[in-house]
């Protein structure tokens, strides 16, 4: 895109930037003639991915910004106005600690109150989860979150919602998308006009009870945790995020005893103490972790700055804490969850669990065992709320659902990931498999032993700019145009490319159609069981890589399958790295 293109586009938006900060963030690059600043955030509209709309605050077309914000909820309205014409229409809004999270989620109510749509809005910054929660419970038919979850501190986000609580799938995403590029005009209406209107309704704790209530009922059992809550120590930090309240309060209700971190107690949008605010991170749990070795902790828990992603961290028998990661909770989940219905006579008929595409095979190999359904889905939690609506319509009932990327779901009432919930399940598991004699390091290892060791690495590169996204494009078509055939000197035995819908192996024995919606994603399994994934994020400028290793457990030897699989790993990212440079 030409200058004078772009300084046309610069042009657009400063004629409808209410927001004078952003607006002159924009003028000072024109002035400054900055074209490499300039071209960035004028070069394409932030777009809707897997996650929704997320990018760096600022102004421009390609930054998060008070205009971009309610273009996009005018084209949300234009969108369920259409949908569901002659009905009372209302809208659910939450937001996390972000900088200006506060800012667009009232610029988001005030456009719903402008298209006549009442707007439920949290008074005070609250988890993702509950946003989904809200929504069903109020019969919403709509929701937005604000937040751009455990991105870096730059970040801010808007996640839509459709009325059963789940994040937008297609047809509704694309539909939305084609709305809000045909935007012209911002319907939108002062805040006190909207209260005095009743479109503007600030919720109170009745949502919060219910939540509470709800996430006690899904445990499995209380009389455990009324009998020896006493005897675990928990510590936990929300990352300056939302999980604090809520998750103290539910444990204090519990009547397990939790040391919050306190520098990371407070919401704070900067994350003054860590770098990335992902509890995927090991350096994001550093705080937790010594505060865990003080105080003698039987687990660290960890939850993003809108606490949908749970990480843990549980001490080995020298004392030294050993991050979970998050296939390895979600095995643990799946474990305790089927367990718990088989021993109490509770499975129900027909059940299904979900992960996505990129989540460990563990997980399908714990649930054979007890005879339930694993599916699959992309990546991305709206993707497993779209089957957990399917299994509902084929009656089929829903235990849990996962991601590797530290999302759980244990409920059927929120349709998102859920860090709250599973924290709390996670500290009954604790409790359980101490009254057995064992820490869930024991019981994962007894699943290695069962099943196989099953061990994950993954691989991000970051392509900034306009260039950016043509380079990731470039190098799935030359995997495609020139298929490899092996990784770390291990032979590729099947290829699965869900952008053309096909599996097929490569012997030419099988070739399949998948159950699977068209997503930009290539995979490989090797001779060994091995899974290699490589897909363009849908959230942020970057390729990621995923290598799910198998490795055969002999003669009881975990060490040596340990040794093993991580040779094995590093041969297999060499590959990958000279693809990546």
């Amino acid at each position: 895109m030409d200058k004078a293109m772009l300084l046309q586009r610069a042009g657009v938006y400063l004629q409808s930037e209410k927001d004078e900060a952003f607006a002159s963030e924009v003028k000072q690059i024109i002035a400054e003639n900055n074209d490499k600043e300039l071209e960035d955030r004028f070069y394409r509209n932030l777009e809707f991915g897997t996650g929704g709309l997320r990018g760096i605050i600022g102004g421009g077309f390609n930054r998060m910004n008070t205009l971009v914000v309610t273009r996009a909820t005018q084209g949300l309205c234009d969108y369920i106005l259409q949908q569901m014409p002659g009905k009372q229409l209302s809208a659910c809004i939450a937001y996390d600690s972000r900088r200006k999270s506060v800012d667009f989620a009232m610029a988001t109510a005030l456009v719903f109150a402008g298209n006549g749509i009442k707007a439920y809005v949290f008074s005070c910054l609250h988890p993702t989860p509950t946003l989904s929660y809200a929504v069903r419970q109020l019969k919403a038919d709509t929701g937005v979150v604000v937040t751009a979850s455990h991105n870096p501190p730059m970040y801010n986000g808007y996640k839509a919602y459709w009325n059963d609580g789940s994040q937008v799938v297609p047809p509704h995403d694309t539909g939305i998308t084609d709305k809000v590029e045909a935007v012209k005009t911002v319907r939108t209406i002062e805040k006190q006009e909207a209260l005095d209107k009743g479109l503007l309704v600030m919720l109170g704790n009745d949502i919060d009870d219910a939540y509470v209530t709800m996430v006690k009922s899904k445990l499995f059992r209380p009389e455990l945790i009324r009998a020896q809550a006493k005897s675990v120590k928990i510590v936990y930090t929300p990352l300056h995020g939302t999980g604090a309240v809520l998750f103290e309060r539910i444990m204090g209700e519990l009547g397990l005893p939790v040391l919050t971190v306190p520098q990371q107690r407070e919401p704070d949008g900067e994350f003054p103490t860590v770098s990335y605010p992902n509890p995927e991170e090991p350096a994001a749990l550093k705080m937790a972790i010594e505060l865990g070795k003080k105080e003698k902790a039987d687990v660290v828990m960890a939850t993003d700055p809108d606490a949908d992603r749970l990480g843990i961290a549980v001490p080995d028998k020298a004392g030294n804490f050993v991050l979970v990661t998050g296939n390895q909770l979600g095995a643990l989940h799946l474990d305790y969850i089927l367990l718990s219905l088989n021993e109490l006579g509770r499975m129900p008929k027909n059940p299904v669990c979900i992960k996505s595409i990129v989540t460990t095979d563990l997980q399908a190999a714990i649930a054979e065992k007890y005879e339930v359904e694993c599916a699959e889905c992309l990546t991305g939690f709206k993707w497993i709320a779209d089957l957990m609506r399917r299994f509902e319509r084929e009656g089929k009932t829903f235990v849990y659902g996962t991601e590797e990327s530290y999302g759980h779901l244990i409920e059927t009432e929120v349709r998102d990931k859920d860090g709250i919930s599973a924290a709390a399940l996670t500290a009954e598991m604790t409790l359980y498999w101490r009254s057995q004699g064992k820490s869930l390091l024991d019981r994962l290892e007894d699943l290695y032993r069962e099943f196989g060791f099953y061990e994950e690495k993954g691989l991000n590169k970051y392509f900034e700019g306009p260039s950016g996204m043509q380079i990731m494009s470039d190098i799935m078509e030359n995997y495609r145009c020139a298929q490899p055939a092996a990784f770390g000197g291990i032979p590729v035995v099947s290829i699965r490319d869900i952008k053309t819908g096909f599996r097929w192996n490569v012997d030419g024995s099988v070739r399949k159609k998948l159950d699977l919606p068209e997503s930009d994603v290539l995979q490989w399994r090797l001779a060994d069981g091995t899974l290699v994934t490589v897909r363009p994020s849908g959230t942020e400028p970057k390729i990621k890589y995923y290598i799910l290793s198998k490795t055969a457990v002999e003669n009881d030897d975990l060490d040596a399958a340990r040794t093993a699989s991580r040779i094995k790993i590093a041969a297999i990212e060499a590959d990958i790295r000279k693809v990546l440079g």
